[in-house]
């Protein structure tokens, strides 16, 4: 879900201008996790931030996944993967952000986890280890922590996506 569908990447852009007054460059977060652009005396505060209760409820959404993810839902059995288990007041935001944005998707459909051990013919992903162990088709959508990988048959936006399945 997060930097596929939902943009967590804004809104911490949003929080350390507001709370901190710190911005930072996206050539500051290529090939890195947001953490390591931080300057040290507030690193900590990200995982207070990601942990608390409505953090991920109010994302923005990708541009073009709601499009695109109604059109695969026309062709393919879809389901939301969410590792959602590392911060466990996620899951209920996660589950209403998605009946907002993609009220297409049942709940039947959402599934969230630890590790992403999923058997599907397809994966979107923007973290190569949900990949490991995986045996169908990986696509890599594009985040700044991945740029420089090139193992992985890569998308950068939805519109890609639509290109490639449908």
């Amino acid at each position: 879900m997060d930097e596929v569908l939902a943009d967590p990447v804004a809104k911490f852009t949003e929080i350390y201008q507001r709370e901190h007054g710190y911005t930072y460059t996206h050539d500051q977060l290529k090939n890195k996790e947001f953490r390591d652009v931080l300057p040290t005396e507030i690193g900590h505060t990200l995982r207070e931030y990601i942990n608390q209760k409505g953090f991920f409820r109010d994302l923005n959404v990708i541009p073009g996944a709601i499009e695109v993810v109604r059109q695969l839902c026309q062709k393919y059995d879809v389901y939301i993967v969410s590792a959602a288990m590392e911060f466990p007041n996620s899951l209920q935001d996660k589950l209403e952000w998605l009946g907002d944005h993609f009220p297409f998707i049942p709940w039947t459909n959402i599934i969230f986890c630890g590790y992403k051990i999923v058997n599907v013919d397809i994966m979107i992903d923007d973290r190569i280890r949900n990949f490991i162990g995986f045996e169908g088709r990986k696509l890599l959508f594009t985040s700044h922590h991945n740029i420089s990988l090139t193992e992985y048959e890569r998308v950068n936006t939805w519109e890609e996506v639509a290109g490639k399945l449908l």
